[in-house]
């Protein structure tokens, strides 16, 4: 395993900028399955792994990795894979098969035979896959924001509501989609955390950090290549078995958190989720959260991850 020091892409100076870091939290690269992974880290003790989503990245993870690394954790937060220059997936996919493989890797390259998941939107996909792909390196499941199985799928079919929420997932279909989100200094962004968290305003150093990580070059067309390759099945028969077992059941212990105020996925996309958890499930509805959940109540979302995993 080779471990490099890493400056960008979590901004200059502090590992997280705009964040409210302390000095344990700390940065490099770690390289695992072809790729050198930015990560944020801090604390020593049973790893906690904790995966970001869209349009976030790793540094809105800091307090809680602080959080985590105060309580006996050693926590991580990586990169998802497209989310820094140089680190396009090699394989060119970004289907959730994939982004589960990155997981179960960084587990290796960290040295460790198990660890605690936690994730957020294509983050909790991706922890969702990693626990269908090898069950026996994940200990326990945290997931927020993106419920586990077809539910989403369906009510694209079906659901005009979710439709409506979903528009982007469609528009990102279409050339113009970067030159429409990086108008404006990222407008775009703005306004998806304004309708997916209403009543909660990003403070402006950490909205100037999350931009600077999708204006850095090459970094936008990768990361919407997860929303272009959604609707595409993988090519290759091994692939689609691979993305079939994803959406599996899930034999871990495991717990989901959603936002009552969710405007990108509606609460109601996780009902009956259970069906697919046979090792013990619990939902919690934060009330008067939004899609960040993490972000907007980060110490009510610590204390249920760690009444979790301290259970």
């Amino acid at each position: 395993m080779t471990q490099v020091t890493q400056q960008p892409p979590f901004g200059e100076g502090s590992p997280a900028r705009g964040s409210q870091a302390s000095d344990l939290v700390r940065h490099r690269t770690v390289q695992a399955g072809g790729l050198e992974v930015p990560i944020l880290e801090a604390g020593s003790g049973p790893l906690v792994v904790l995966l970001h989503g869209f349009p976030d990245h790793a540094a809105s993870w800091t307090g809680t990795l602080d959080r985590l690394a105060q309580e006996g954790y050693w926590a991580v937060a990586p990169a998802q894979r497209g989310y820094w220059p140089g680190g396009a997936a090699p394989d060119g996919s970004y289907n959730i098969a994939s982004t589960g493989r990155d997981v179960l890797n960084l587990i290796e390259a960290l040295g460790r035979e198990q660890a605690d998941l936690v994730g957020h939107d294509f983050g909790a996909a991706a922890a969702y896959a990693a626990a269908t792909l090898d069950p026996s390196r994940v200990r326990k499941l945290v997931t927020m924001s993106g419920p586990h199985g077809r539910q989403l799928m369906n009510a694209l079919v079906s659901d005009g509501d979710q439709q409506r929420r979903s528009w982007y997932m469609f528009f990102f279909q279409s050339a113009m989609a970067e030159a429409a989100v990086a108008h404006d200094d990222f407008a775009f962004i703005d306004r998806l955390w304004r309708e997916w968290s209403p009543g909660y305003e990003l403070p402006d150093a950490e909205r100037a950090a999350l931009k600077e990580t999708l204006a850095a070059p090459g970094v936008l067309t990768e990361i919407l290549g997860y929303y272009r390759q959604l609707f595409t099945p993988p090519a290759d028969e091994a692939t689609q078995a691979l993305q079939a077992r994803a959406f599996g059941a899930i034999t871990v212990p495991s717990l989901y958190l959603h936002g009552a105020d969710d405007n990108c996925f509606s609460v109601e996309l996780s009902d009956g989720m259970d069906d697919l958890f046979t090792n013990g499930f619990e939902r919690i509805v934060i009330p008067g959260a939004g899609h960040f959940p993490h972000v907007e109540q980060p110490k009510t979302v610590a204390d249920h991850i760690l009444g979790f995993l301290n259970s």
